[in-house]
């Protein structure tokens, strides 16, 4: 027993027949509530986001609403924000000094200067903020990817020595493990990253270091990025009991938050999880066309040559001595059209020669 066949929707026309009203008159309502309809959706998904992203501005917002199929550009997000009073949070301006310049330490060149970054762990940068308590201060120092901005190492303490970077990098080399001497560490002049014990770590992994220049930021911009977001998006407006408080809190947003969850605009609006998955993806098949290409050459050189070969124009010389060139043609067949070969009982005549190069000149 066969299915009757699907009948198809009702047109325009038939639905307006049907409730008795003119197909102009249909339109004309369409057009009246159809664009309310939808910027009431986009507002909705606005303030939905802007409320789980408190941070978050206009063009992370715009990218949020793409990725949830709104046709959305940046400049609408920012007008409908602006109408709807969605404001995030903005830094503050106290900067207390954790950078100590003025010590006695060996002081490397900028070898990161100019370099452009093209996988994983290719170059590392290195930083230490402060973070207020309501009692004291507490300080932050971190080690992240230059290439995918992700954060693989850090550490928090009421302290500014030297143990406090020793332990981000020592949780950066553990989760990572870099192959020696192909990374590059950077990070300013402060005592904490020219001192012995640090420069040690350093060498052991056979990591080479490099520092900024005297008085320039802008060397180690992307660490001071990221020091930035984490003031805007997780410091400012929160206050930390004391220094545990402060690692639970910004420790679950750098490794759910800031590495999973953030978009980045320097990696198309992709956290650092996405991009390094997609270059990873991307570089597991470039690898696996490299080595199909390295078998298909070992396994078919040798024929690809013979082919080769055995296209070279035939000479007189060639068919005066075909035992040379047996292995061309096959056993029973002489090299002159291929025709049955003679006994070996046979020896060859003058007349036989010169109607074999004719043959082969034809």
């Amino acid at each position: 027993m066969t299915s009757p066949l699907p009948q198809g929707s009702p047109t325009i026309e038939r639905m307006c027949a049907l409730a008795g009203v003119s197909r102009a008159g249909y339109y004309r309502h369409f057009e009246a509530s159809a664009p309310r309809q939808e910027e009431t959706g986009v507002r909705d998904a606005i303030q939905r986001l802007a409320l789980e992203n408190r941070h978050y501005g206009y063009r992370r917002i715009a990218a949020l609403l793409r990725r949830e199929g709104f046709a959305v550009n940046h400049k609408r997000v920012l007008r409908l924000m602006r109408e709807d009073n969605l404001l995030c949070l903005m830094k503050r301006a106290f900067v207390p000094a954790t950078t100590d310049s003025r010590h006695g330490w060996r002081v490397v060149p900028n070898r990161a200067r100019g370099m452009v970054t093209t996988g994983l762990d290719q170059l590392w940068v290195a930083d230490i903020t402060f973070i207020r308590l309501q009692e004291e201060f507490a300080f932050l120092a971190i080690v992240l990817d230059a290439f995918s901005r992700r954060v693989v190492g850090w550490a928090l303490d009421t302290h500014l020595k030297a143990s406090l970077a020793i332990d981000a990098l020592n949780m950066a080399i553990a989760a990572r493990r870099p192959v020696p001497g192909s990374l590059i560490h950077h990070s300013d002049r402060g005592v904490q990253y020219a001192c012995g014990d640090y420069a040690a770590v350093l060498e052991a992994h056979d990591i080479q270091p490099s520092m900024s220049r005297v008085g320039n930021p802008y060397d180690n911009a992307k660490a001071e990025s990221f020091m930035k977001t984490l003031k805007q998006e997780e410091v400012d407006g929160s206050r930390y009991r004391d220094a545990h408080h402060a690692r639970n809190d910004i420790g679950a947003f750098i490794e759910e938050v800031y590495n999973r969850q953030r978009l980045h605009s320097a990696l198309a609006y992709q956290s650092p999880a996405e991009f390094e998955a997609q270059h990873q993806t991307a570089t597991v098949s470039v690898a696996a066309r490299q080595l199909g290409f390295l078998r298909h050459a070992e396994i078919y050189g040798d024929a690809t040559d013979h082919r080769s070969a055995s296209a070279k124009p035939t000479l007189h010389a060639d068919i005066i001595c075909p035992q040379q060139h047996h292995r061309e043609f096959p056993a029973g067949y002489s090299s002159a059209g291929c025709s049955p070969a003679e006994p070996a009982s046979a020896s060859p005549t003058p007349e036989n020669i010169l109607h074999s190069s004719t043959l082969a000149y034809r």
